[in-house]
């Protein structure tokens, strides 16, 4: 009996914080041989990209069982739930109901940090880092942010911390992690993840510091 096998496809950008989240999440759950990666660039988007793939013309957009998926928390919990490997979402109830909070705040968090770096960066990115800090504290049974458990919620932040930590440092000599031990132990174990050393940028300081400073400083 033939089997019919259609191709998936993540459309990304291999420079955005949103689109790696969805890398990070393919490469974890061991999906490299069924999902394939297509490169588009954002500064010169193919035509055909809008007319015949996403009409939003942005990344991620994930091309699955004739379908086309947009938005990346969404697609960390498509990838999630639709395709095999490891879970990244435990069962217990109050994890479960920390995740929800701390999904609904991800666009609190980098919207407070990107206008801070237009404003008194090193005084007014402090809550957010001390809102993670405080949520990486809330359970004790390991360093992430659920526990023991790396799950969607690390995959939902650890892009935009990336960033963030580098531009901070590199350009207002400020660290995250002074101060917040919790969220220095998580950093330092995501950093061993091979699913998430795979996604991150090459010659990252440079890059991030350049993009980050003609977007916001005006540089």
């Amino acid at each position: 009996m033939l089997k019919l096998i259609l191709d998936s496809r993540l459309y990304t950008y291999y420079g955005c914080p949103f689109a790696q989240r969805v890398w990070i999440t393919r490469n974890f759950k061991g999906l490299q041989d069924k999902i394939k990666l297509v490169g588009i660039d954002l500064s010169n988007r193919p035509a055909w990209y809008a007319e015949k793939v996403y009409p939003p013309n942005k990344v991620p957009a994930l091309e699955h069982n004739g379908k086309i998926i947009g938005e990346s928390l969404d697609l960390i919990k498509y990838l999630d739930s639709n395709f095999e490997g490891p879970s990244l979402l435990p069962d217990d109830p109050a994890k479960k109901q920390l995740a929800e909070e701390l999904f609904a705040y991800t666009d609190t968090f980098t919207g407070t940090v990107f206008s801070a770096f237009k404003g008194d960066a090193v005084k007014e990115v402090a809550p957010a880092f001390d809102h993670l800090e405080a949520a990486l504290s809330k359970f004790d049974d390991g360093p992430f942010f659920l526990g023991d458990r790396f799950s969607q919620v690390d995959i939902a932040y650890i892009p935009f911390v990336e960033r963030f930590q580098i531009f901070l440092s590199e350009v207002f000599k400020y660290d995250i992690t002074e101060g917040r031990q919790k969220l220095a132990a998580w950093i330092e174990e995501l950093n061993k993840l091979e699913a998430y050393k795979q996604t991150k940028l090459e010659g990252t300081k440079a890059q991030v510091v350049e993009v980050y400073s003609k977007r916001f400083l005006g540089k």
